[in-house]
């Protein structure tokens, strides 16, 4: 909750850094004005900056608090163009009033015979000086377009940055969902090899000690080298073999010779899924085929597992699966339009070709 100090302080330095760009304005008008065409010295360069930026100041905040939200924000662009003309007109109109009344009387008498003879026009001549209101308009709204580009890009940087958090808490999120059902699985394992007494226990339990340890510490960044994913598949490989024995064909095959990096737990969901699905259910012999390469720059992941005859909708089913909802998540969040993801499902068989951009 933000505390009453908080806001006063948030609003404090706000209007500071708005003081402070209208004095920037003042000293630019004062600093370039030639200063030999005011025969009053600075006074009256003082006086004639005041009643351009009076105007200018009356616009920038009409236009950022009232159009813009209004209007402009709202999608209605006429009204916006409508009510911007008028505004623009009316401080020609104060500027204009203040030249006349307040500016003209004090200086006249060092006006030049072309200032005199200006002067001698009635209000209304001026005011309907059309190429005068042009020029003077975009005098006035030149500091409104700063300060509009200035909160458009510091809500830029807002978006951006909430974007980023967005991101972070979904990838986060994502992660704790795939890391208990990878967990599952591989208890699954181990209480079966238990059961039996098997002599593997322990090499199991020492393999899952590498797993949980690498998904538990050394997988928390966004992009990790390809290279510790790859032995995490070789585990996890190793741990399925003692389970399934020679129920499985496992062939896995990588040619890596770069060090590239990417996003953790990818693969590892395409190799779970093709055990609980492909493996898990075949009665007979079943297969998986595991091939990593790189090429130009880019990872190549391809999968194949053989399809058990018993599971005649495991179309339907591959499409609840959470891992591979969770995949295609992380995909479109951590690689955007950099991947390119194919899903061959066929009578006999169940291929996966994925191709990421190396980091």
């Amino acid at each position: 909750m933000i505390t009453l100090k908080t806001k006063y302080n948030i609003i404090s330095a706000t209007l500071f850094k708005h003081v402070l760009f209208w004095v920037c304005v003042f000293l630019y008008f004062m600093f370039t004005s030639d200063l030999t065409y005011f025969k009053s010295g600075y006074i009256q360069l003082f006086h004639s900056t005041c009643k351009i930026v009076i105007p200018q100041i009356i616009t920038a905040y009409i236009c950022l608090f009232v159009l813009v939200p209004r209007f402009l924000n709202t999608k209605r662009l006429t009204l916006f163009l409508v009510w911007l003309v008028i505004l623009l007109i009316a401080m020609f109109v104060l500027y204009t009033a203040l030249h006349m009344y307040f500016y003209e009387p004090k200086y006249y008498q060092f006006y030049s015979d072309i200032e005199k003879e200006y002067a001698e026009r009635t209000f209304w001549e001026r005011v309907t000086n059309f190429s005068v209101l042009l020029s003077k308009s975009i005098k006035f709204l030149t500091p409104t377009a700063l300060l509009l580009m200035s909160r458009f890009y510091k809500n830029q940087q807002k978006y951006l940055k909430l974007n980023e958090q967005k991101k972070t808490a979904e990838l986060t999120a994502l992660k704790h969902q795939l890391n208990p059902h990878f967990l599952f699985n591989t208890l699954n394992n181990l209480y079966a090899l238990a059961l039996k007494k098997a002599d593997e226990t322990p090499e199991v339990i020492e393999k899952l000690s590498d797993i949980l340890d690498y998904m538990l510490y050394r997988c928390n960044d966004t992009f990790v080298p390809l290279k510790k994913e790859i032995e995490l598949i070789e585990n996890y490989l190793s741990l399925e073999k003692v389970r399934y024995g020679k129920r499985v064909q496992i062939s896995f095959e990588e040619n890596i010779n770069q060090d590239v990096k990417i996003a953790p737990l990818l693969l590892l969901t395409f190799i779970e899924n093709a055990f609980k699905h492909g493996v898990s259910q075949e009665l007979k012999k079943a297969f998986i085929t595991i091939k990593i390469n790189i090429e130009d720059n880019r990872i190549i992941f391809n999968i194949e597992n053989s399809k058990p005859n018993a599971n005649a909708n495991v179309e339907n089913n591959t499409k609840h699966r959470i891992g591979l909802k969770n995949i295609k998540k992380q995909l479109e969040l951590l690689y955007t339009d950099n991947y390119f993801l194919d899903i061959q499902n066929t009578k006999n068989s169940y291929t996966v070709t994925l191709k990421l951009l190396a980091k």
